[in-house]
């Protein structure tokens, strides 16, 4: 596609415990843990008052916390950190939706549903849908084809 990959989606919560992560290149489980211990610290010192986005090794790091948990995408440095933004928070939005109004219980209780919805609008690395009806009504026949 047109640039736009996504290396990896991290779900942390301000302890550090990684509650859902994706990659989207393939690492080593060493490498993963090391980028989820990298990725925890810049987010969690970083002052609230600087941008949500940082360069992360050569590459680029957009994060946003929500209630306790910090939603962190890594992509190129030539991506449009607005795209990504918005992402999370159309993520976190079909969360909320879904689990009426989203904790870390839920993540940890639903993570294969968590999967599933982060499935629904990014595959291989790279945005497919951005409408949050959309999602939520594919979300809603999987439900029915699963019951």
């Amino acid at each position: 596609g047109g640039g736009r990959m996504i290396r990896f989606i991290l779900l942390q919560n301000r302890q550090g415990r990684t509650r859902l992560a994706k990659y989207y290149v393939p690492m080593d489980d060493a490498e993963k843990h090391e980028i989820e211990y990298d990725v925890h610290k810049i987010v969690t010192t970083r002052d609230p008052k600087f941008t949500n986005f940082v360069e992360f090794k050569t590459h680029k790091l957009i994060y946003r916390k929500y209630a306790g948990l910090f939603f962190s995408i890594c992509c190129d440095v030539g991506d449009n950190e607005m795209a990504f933004l918005e992402a999370i928070h159309l993520f976190v939005e079909v969360l909320d939706h879904y689990f009426g109004n989203v904790c870390e219980l839920d993540l940890v209780f639903n993570f294969h549903k968590v999967y599933l919805i982060l499935d629904e609008f990014i595959l291989s690395g790279e945005i497919q849908e951005t409408s949050k009806r959309v999602i939520l009504d594919r979300l809603g026949e999987m439900e029915k084809a699963m019951a």
